[in-house]
């Protein structure tokens, strides 16, 4: 499938549509003729909307003839994932527990795209309320890997992890309560960032509100920068949001300061495939020898995933009571059995690792005070056999405990990316974790946009078509 957008960069894309090499209703057009032809092998969409994004792209084609160009992203296409409201568009989790029923409002981030002139195609799959870390969901079976179709993409945010990496648009949306942003990110070989908890705006409320955060998955620290930039604000109907200035994401990826790092092949619990580590490995010297100071750090912290199994499917069990207790069919039985699980927690239990979750935070707090970021692997396999829950040799772990390394800093609020950093032998990708300390978006996308232009690895990574 030959296209000349194909794995086009936000600003390649932005540069042709203000000189007018193309048109942002020709953009469309043959971005739908390649989602009729991807759609059926990836299974990337829960709800697809081609009528009103052909009238956001004539609204953004009027713009640029009269010269009043929204921004960057005026005219290009994206997609917002199923557990984000947009108005007009069903929300339905991923489970046939949810009614087919239009949305009546955009959350924060949709109506930020929405006045930056982006065109929403329509709504990327997701696992079931986004409680798997694979892509699957009983609503719209499984979602495929462009790597490999046999393989899963990760999850939960696998139909925008997938289109993005099949180059049909150069960003989605996505949401990340566990890794779902970092997972799928890591195996797809793309960047995929969890912004600060609360830079992005939760609207309305999420199943799991300490948890949530919206980020963007990008071919690159750039794209996901100039994302950030346009969707991350203060919004008085999320009040865990960040109020004041918003940082300069974009000008993040184009500096780079000496950073204090940490290395931890394992963070003191998990264990990581031999590729993957040896692929991160090598990353972490590469950045090293970008002038950064690398110590490793064995032991970070001992596995947390108690603390986040009992706030995540707590929250996500307590909306869904009905359906567990009455209609159990119509949920995936591995999801179906943790929500049970969560629900039997007694008040006490809950609230005793409630404040070990606090303790766990001030830890994490004090370990930033001797580093600016933590480098670790993203997951610790590449992408397998799609319609599994875990990896093989995995089967010890749970649903979401198999990806071992990103669950901890959404405990924390830390923000944190999976950058792409090769391709196993296998050829499927590797992705390399970075966590900064509270609020530092900024030393993400430094480092993201640094290792870029040092390696290049995003302009060679491409899918076999």
């Amino acid at each position: 499938m030959s296209s000349d957008f194909a794995f086009k960069t936000i600003r390649e894309l932005s540069s042709g549509l203000s000189v007018k090499e193309f048109s942002p209703v020709e953009l469309l057009d043959d971005v739908i003729r390649r989602i009729e032809e991807l759609e059926p092998k990836l299974n990337m969409f829960a709800h697809l909307d081609f009528d009103g994004a052909r009238k956001q792209a004539e609204a953004s084609q009027a713009r640029l003839m009269r010269g009043e160009k929204l921004g960057e992203l005026d005219g290009i296409p994206t997609s917002v994932k199923d557990l984000i409201a947009v108005a007009g568009m069903p929300q339905r989790f991923g489970s046939k527990s949810t009614p087919d029923a239009p949305s009546p409002v955009d959350a924060p981030s949709v109506e930020r795209l929405r006045a930056a002139g982006a065109v929403i195609l329509g709504k990327s799959t997701t696992s079931e309320f986004g409680c798997k870390a694979v892509g699957d969901s009983p609503l719209t079976g499984i979602t495929r890997n462009p790597w490999n179709t046999e393989m899963t993409p990760g999850g939960s945010s696998c139909g925008a992890a997938a289109m993005v990496a099949a180059g049909l648009v150069p960003y989605a949306l996505g949401t990340d309560g566990g890794g779902s942003v970092r997972i799928p990110a890591a195996l797809t070989g793309l960047f995929g960032i969890k912004p600060h908890f609360g830079r992005v705006a939760v609207f309305p409320t999420s199943a799991t509100p300490t948890l949530a955060h919206v980020g963007p998955l990008a071919r690159t620290a750039e794209d996901a920068s100039i994302v950030l930039s346009v969707i991350a604000a203060y919004d008085k109907r999320d009040p865990f949001t960040v109020k004041g200035p918003q940082p300069d994401f974009r000008g993040a990826t184009r500096t780079y300061r000496k950073l204090r790092i940490a290395w931890s092949p394992t963070l003191g619990y998990g264990r990581v495939d031999r590729e993957v580590a040896e692929l991160t490995e090598q990353a972490v010297q590469r950045i090293a020898g970008l002038g950064a100071e690398v110590e490793l750090v064995e032991q970070v912290m001992d596995d947390p995933i108690e603390l986040w199994t009992a706030e995540f499917y707590a929250g996500v069990g307590t909306k869904l009571k009905d359906t567990i207790l009455n209609r159990p069919e119509l949920l995936d039985p591995s999801v179906l059995e943790v929500l049970q699980l969560a629900l039997e927690q007694e008040m006490g239990a809950y609230y005793e690792s409630v404040f070990a979750r606090y303790a766990f935070r001030e830890k994490i707090r004090q370990f930033f005070e001797r580093y600016d970021l933590l480098l670790t692997p993203t997951v610790p396999v590449t992408a397998f056999e799609a319609g599994l829950d875990t990896p093989p040799g995995y089967e010890d772990k749970n649903i979401v405990s198999w990806a071992t390394f990103t669950y901890p800093f959404n405990l924390t609020g830390n923000p944190a990316a999976s950058i792409p950093v090769g391709l196993s032998s296998e050829g499927l990708p590797v992705g390399l974790q970075a966590v900064a300390s509270a609020h530092d978006d900024i030393s993400l996308l430094s480092v993201g946009g640094a290792y870029e232009r040092a390696t290049g690895h995003y302009k060679r990574a491409y899918p076999p078509e």
